[in-house]
């Protein structure tokens, strides 16, 4: 009984170590994996950081100072994405990123409130963050030939912004309401888009001094578009405009208008008063009237020149209007002559 108790006492001692000895074992090798692991991290760190380090040296060769402006030029180089070790030159005040195939604003561009200028043009840039509303120093926002479908109503917190283009991005045919906000625009490019109408919030702007519509899907202008107080350019070439309302006389600011390659078949006569009107063409419209400027006895080169692009111009129209108003009062005699008389003495 003594001997087997000695044994029992012995194995269970033995696999008593035994656990303990694959505890330990099991420890050491989670410590090891631990220590790997750790290893590894560090190692895809420096990795990252060493990149960082080559991109942001790139970077900085693109820096350049204009007009006492830090500026950061970038043209006609790969860059389908902006590295967010770009916010260490938070103190730019101008991007000029073009033709890079850049597909994205990035979201950390609320970083840079010193930016002034943020020009994107030719690029494939699809959409606006709504962290742009962050740039409240922006004064030029241009994303002329790229992807951008839609427009987000924190661009109107951009309270400084005075040009913003978005030009030949094709499928935009809308702008939020909240734009009209924008108090210092000036300057507006829409031209190449899918605009069927011009938006109210635009003809609300208070500053807007000169806006391009041209090759939209204009079908009409506004009735009220003597709203826009200060425009004095105003391009709507290539639409599909068929008349004008007569409140485009009273557009008082107004000296550029251009309505070539339309459908418009006539020639408001209140147009007639527009005195401050210098260039206006109506080359290639459908109109009613065949009317000819009277050839000049002589001509230079130069007015040749003049000749030709007043033929659809300023000259032109007053002609339209006054030949127009000739035929109706000639079709109202007509109608006068042949109207039975009331005297009973006839």
């Amino acid at each position: 009984m003594v001997g087997v108790a000695v044994c029992g006492s012995v194995s269970s001692i033995k696999a008593l170590w035994e656990t303990r000895i694959q505890k330990i074992q099991k420890e050491e090798e989670e410590d090891q994996r631990r220590r790997t692991t750790r290893s590894r991290a560090t190692g895809r760190l420096s990795v990252r950081d060493w990149e960082d380090r080559a991109v942001l040296a790139r970077l900085k060769e693109k820096l350049q100072t204009e007009d006492g402006r830090l500026v950061l030029r970038i043209e006609q180089e790969e860059w389908k994405s902006l590295p967010s070790c770009l916010v260490q030159f938070s103190q730019v005040q101008e991007w000029q990123i073009h033709r890079t195939g850049l597909q994205k604003i990035p979201h950390f561009i609320s970083s840079f409130q010193n930016l002034l200028v943020l020009d994107l043009s030719r690029n494939a840039v699809t959409e606006i963050p709504k962290q742009i509303g962050k740039l409240t120093r922006l004064k030029e926002l241009l994303l002329s030939y790229n992807r951008v479908q839609f427009v987000p109503e924190e661009l109107s917190c951009c309270e400084s912004l005075e040009r913003l283009e978005l030009a030949m991005n094709r499928d935009l045919d809308q702008l939020p309401d909240q734009l009209r906000n924008l108090k210092r625009l000036q300057h507006l490019d829409l031209s190449m888009n899918d605009f069927t109408c011009i938006p109210d919030c635009v003809v609300g702007l208070p500053a807007l001094e000169w806006l391009d519509m041209g090759g939209n899907c204009l079908q009409h202008l506004p009735e009220d578009i003597h709203r826009m107080e200060k425009l004095h350019t105003l391009w709507l070439q290539r639409n599909q405009l068929e008349k004008l309302p007569d409140n485009i006389s009273r557009m008082e600011s107004l000296d550029t208008l251009v309505l070539s390659s339309n459908r418009l078949r006539d020639i408001p006569p209140l147009m007639q008063d527009m005195y401050r009107l210098r260039f206006v063409n109506f080359r290639d419209n459908p109109l009613t009237l065949d009317v000819t400027l009277p050839s000049r006895k002589s001509k230079t080169e130069d007015e040749e020149d003049e000749d030709d692009r007043e033929m659809f111009g300023r000259e032109f129209m007053h002609m339209y209007i006054q030949e127009a108003r000739k035929r109706a009062y000639a079709v109202l005699n007509v109608h006068c002559a042949h109207q039975p008389s009331d005297d009973p003495s006839h």
